[in-house]
C-alpha cells in the first residue's frame, strides 16, 4: 500500500494569547462571536482542554475567534467576569457575554454552545 501524498497545508487557526489590555479590543469589539479560554499554567484540566480548544478553533475558523488568556499574569479580566475557578470559558457575541463553561467539559458539549451562539 502506497503511503498517502502529504499536501501543503494553509495556516491552521489558533487560539489566540491575550492580555488584559488587549481583551477589550480582541473580544468586545470582534466581529463574530467570540470563545474566551482562562487557564493557569498549575491547572491540570486546563490543559487537558487545550487540544479540544485548538480543535475547535480548527472547525469554526473564521465563525468564531477563540481567545486565551493567562489568569496568572492577567488579573483584571478574570476579576472582572467573576472567574472563581478554572478552566473558565466565556463566549461574547456582539461584546456581550452569552455563555459561561465552567470546568472540563467534552467537545460535544463546547460544540453545542457555540452552535447555540451562532443560531
Amino acid at each position: 500500500m502506497r503511503p498517502e501524498k502529504a499536501t501543503p497545508a494553509g495556516p491552521v487557526a489558533k487560539p489566540l494569547s491575550v492580555t488584559d489590555s488587549e481583551f477589550d479590543q480582541e473580544v468586545l469589539q470582534a466581529d463574530t462571536p467570540v470563545l474566551v479560554d482562562f487557564w493557569a499554567e498549575w491547572c491540570g484540566p486546563c490543559h487537558q482542554l487545550d487540544p479540544i480548544v485548538e480543535e475547535l478553533a480548527e472547525e469554526y475558523d473564521g465563525r468564531v475567534k477563540f481567545v486565551k488568556i493567562d489568569t496568572e499574569e492577567n488579573f483584571d479580566t478574570p476579576a472582572r467576569y467573576g472567574i472563581m475557578s478554572l478552566p473558565a470559558l466565556l463566549v461574547f457575541k456582539d461584546g456581550e457575554q452569552v455563555e459561561a463553561i465552567t470546568g472540563l467539559r467534552p467537545k460535544d458539549d463546547l460544540k453545542r454552545s457555540l452552535d447555540k451562539v451562532l443560531a
